[in-house]
């Protein structure tokens, strides 16, 4: 089995990418002539993805405008959250309304995507459909260019935790099913909410990534990122 659906989260304000983000979202910023939006629907697209939502908000028109015009071969809906920014697991649950029982992927494309994660996405598939539980992509804080990150998780034997110190961040990719989304009363929440509770039941699983991360979070990150010349 193939996972065949997948949600883009794509409704942050990119704030602290500021100035480049004044006039642009932040996921139509470009890494060496690719925006991070397009590295993300690729790499979908690349495992065998057929249906994605993207959710948006800030400057939405410029996302769909770029939707329309790159015609990728795959079913893409635009979840729109105009009036009222719904946070992560908000925006999450919304935008899977049209992917019934299925699990889905959820990808963050503030994260520098490329081939290399290809197999990564494929083994968190393999994990998930074995034992029909969450599943997080994180990644080492040490392979991160960014020294600023304190880590998000810690990771033994496939199974999460967290703790008062965490030596594993988010990359941004995870598989999920909506059983777990629809039991938040809220609309308004963050997938935060749901993994604690994931974490408190010994539920939340995790895939340690082998791959050099490059997660564009500031203008200064921005540079340093094309300092670099990194090559997909």
């Amino acid at each position: 089995m193939i996972i065949k659906h997948g949600m883009i989260l794509a409704a942050g304000l990119g704030k602290r990418m500021q100035p480049l983000t004044l006039k642009t979202p932040k996921p139509l910023i470009e890494i060496n002539n690719s925006t991070l939006l397009e590295r993300a629907i690729n790499l979908l697209i690349s495992h065998g993805v057929q249906d994605i939502s993207i959710n948006v908000h800030y400057l939405s028109d410029q996302i769909q405008s770029f939707i329309n015009k790159k015609k990728f071969q795959v079913k893409i809906t635009i979840s729109k959250e105009e009036e009222l920014l719904l946070d992560t697991g908000g925006g999450v649950l919304k935008g899977s309304e049209n992917f019934g029982d299925n699990p889905f992927f959820v990808i963050n494309p503030d994260t520098i995507w490329s081939k290399g994660y290809l197999k990564e996405l494929k083994n968190l598939e393999t994990i998930y459909l074995k034992n029909k539980k969450p599943i997080l992509l994180l990644v080492n804080k040490k392979l991160s260019i960014d020294p600023s990150f304190h880590g998000d998780f810690n990771l033994n034997n496939k199974k999460i935790t967290k703790d008062e110190e965490n030596q594993y961040i988010f990359t941004g990719l995870q598989i999920t099913n909506r059983d777990i989304l629809i039991r938040e009363k809220s609309k308004i929440f963050s997938m935060n909410k749901v993994w604690n509770k994931l974490i408190k039941d010994k539920n939340l699983q995790g895939l340690e990534s082998n791959q050099k991360f490059y997660h564009l979070n500031t203008f200064d990150m921005y540079k340093k990122i094309l300092n670099l010349n990194i090559i997909d």
